[in-house]
């Protein structure tokens, strides 16, 4: 197993996993790696704070996510927190449309701006929760990581399903069961909920997976 160490960099650590991004994109996601700690220390933004754990957990669930995405989708990112994936995603693929990162909890969403205006990116930042964002605009795609369990999400979204095409949310090997509950409390009702994609974590015996969830009659 791999000890992260103080000599570390982040171009060894995507090079020890076989992750290749165009170099404008590592010298700009490592420079919102050290944006991001420096704040973490003192606001509670991650607990990814070396570059084997930013890169095996942060890294490879935004790149794995930004597959999905199409070109020029308008994107909003539920419960940014520190950034990930929603501003990762902004960075991985400068081709999307309009990016926001949704974040509830003022302090964290004075970090991200601060990020996102250091790194010159184009994106919105809103203190707002997702659900309000939604009934005043229209996206593609809404993702999330780490958010919440499928029963405690699905009812904040039940009346905005037509403001957006799809949801996709990075889970863990817990989703079967996650959306067995939520179908037991007859939550997904007119919903399709498919894995699209699953991959290996470094260090982790299971997989992740992305979920799509969508209207039935799309």
């Amino acid at each position: 197993m791999f000890m992260a160490s103080e000599n570390d960099s982040l171009a060894a650590a995507l090079e020890r996993h076989s992750i290749e991004l165009p170099s404008d994109q590592i010298e700009k996601i490592n420079r919102y790696c050290q944006l991001l700690w420096d704040h973490n220390s003192r606001h509670n933004l991650t607990r990814h704070t070396d570059f084997e754990t930013f890169v095996t957990r942060d890294v490879i669930d935004s790149i794995e996510l930004a597959a999905q995405l199409n070109t020029g989708d308008w994107l909003l990112d539920i419960g940014s927190g520190g950034g990930v994936p929603g501003l990762l995603l902004a960075i991985i693929r400068p081709d999307l449309g309009r990016v926001v990162l949704s974040e509830f909890v003022g302090k964290k969403a004075d970090c991200l701006q601060q990020m996102i205006d250091e790194l010159g990116l184009s994106i919105e930042v809103v203190t707002e929760r997702a659900e309000n964002i939604l009934i005043a605009s229209q996206f593609d795609v809404v993702t999330a990581r780490a958010v919440g369990p499928l029963r405690k999400m699905l009812p904040w979204f039940e009346e905005c399903w037509g403001q957006y095409k799809r949801m996709l949310l990075i889970k863990g090997p817990k989703w079967v069961e996650e959306k067995a509950a939520a179908e037991e409390l007859g939550l997904v009702n007119g919903l399709s909920i498919e894995c699209v994609h699953s991959y290996p974590m470094p260090g982790r015996d299971n997989k992740s997976v992305i979920l799509e969830l969508k209207l039935e009659a799309q």
